[in-house]
């Protein structure tokens, strides 16, 4: 009967037998789960075979999956910033790019001038033209 090791053991058996005197066997080696994309940032994470037919998943309404579905839209990004002498608040309006967990990236159009905006500084945005926006599937209570 083996003790319980405080601490991993990294995929070795750390107890001297009569085959490995030194202890150190290697322990059989788990299948590697396969990769199905959870997050709705699309990244891969470990999770269940789909079944066939089966969508990989559903986005969720993350405000950097709004505005992925919005790219080519000109928006208005309103941003504050703390214990700044210059500026307290700037306002950023251009094409929208492309958007990212904690950022946005703008264009201006008139300069070619782009912007590489993080979300932490971000109060709210506004857009002239309708966004957007996927209908979540509901969900049953239980």
């Amino acid at each position: 009967m083996s003790q319980q090791m405080p601490y991993p053991s990294f995929g070795y058996e750390m107890y001297p037998s009569a085959q490995y005197p030194y202890g150190f066997a290697p322990q059989p080696q788990m299948q590697q789960p396969q990769m199905v994309p959870m997050q709705p940032s699309g990244q891969m994470i470990p999770g269940l075979p789909l079944a066939p037919g089966q969508q990989p998943f559903v986005e969720e309404s993350y405000i950097e999956n709004i505005l992925r579905l919005n790219r080519g839209k000109v928006i208005t990004v309103y941003q504050t910033f703390e214990n700044n002498t210059q500026w307290n608040a700037k306002i950023f309006r251009g094409v929208l790019e492309t958007a990212g967990r904690d950022h946005i990236i703008l264009s201006d159009p008139q300069t070619g001038r782009r912007y590489l905006l993080l979300m932490v500084h971000t109060d709210y945005i506004t857009a002239d033209e309708e966004l957007n926006y996927f209908a979540q599937q509901a969900q049953p209570m239980r």
